[in-house]
């Protein structure tokens, strides 16, 4: 695909929207109200919406490398005090996915200049569960334990964040934890105990009344 191509696609899907409903764009400029902010990777195989079936104004997405949230990234966090303090989103969504570029290359020692502080993050992860992932000597059993983790880890990182924490109190927001089988196509809850882990958490990072 060219991008002389994505213009002609543009032209089409115009097309296609306005003949199923002549106002689409009308009802598409009066804003959003998404219930989800959705973090995940930026690899061009995993398409948000497409692969919730959601339509556009339902969920609120930000997506980087290996899915990360780290608590010192602005922009991070910037897209998270968005979503929650003026968008009102309820649901926290940060998904992974096996087969990610980002984790595999977490996983191996080179040095890979610009990438190394943002994947430094990842091997943090690595550090705080080595047993468990060194106990696995199957390497691709251990690579998807990996991203599975990492998603754990940044759902963590997002209820450490004063905004969560106050959303949780006053609404109930909650934070889950997905992972997308790129080989199968299926969304897999990782059912993470996101309770417990607030209640944890709260001891050293409560900012919430």
């Amino acid at each position: 695909m060219d991008i002389n191509q994505i213009f002609e696609n543009n032209r089409s899907w115009i097309a296609k929207q306005l003949q199923n409903d002549e106002h689409y764009f009308e009802k598409l400029s009066e804003g959003q109200a998404p219930e989800f902010l959705y973090i995940g990777c930026s690899d061009s195989r995993v398409s948000t919406e497409e692969l919730m079936g959601a339509a556009p104004g339902q969920v609120f997405v930000h997506r980087n490398i290996a899915n990360m949230v780290p608590n010192t990234d602005l922009n991070s966090m910037s897209v998270i005090n968005y979503a929650v303090e003026h968008l009102k989103v309820n649901h926290i969504i940060v998904c992974g996915h096996y087969g990610c570029g980002g984790i595999k290359a977490a996983m191996q020692q080179l040095d890979l200049g610009i990438l190394n502080p943002w994947l430094r993050n990842i091997r943090d992860v690595y550090r705080i569960h080595k047993k468990e992932l060194n106990a696995i000597k199957n390497e691709e059993s251990r690579y998807r334990r990996l991203t599975e983790l990492n998603v754990q880890e940044q759902c963590i990182n997002i209820i450490k964040t004063a905004d969560v924490q106050k959303a949780n109190y006053e609404r109930g927001l909650k934070v889950h934890g997905w992972i997308f089988d790129i080989h199968t196509g299926k969304l897999i809850d990782l059912k993470i105990d996101f309770p417990r882990i607030l209640e944890v958490i709260k001891e050293i990072y409560k900012v919430s009344p």
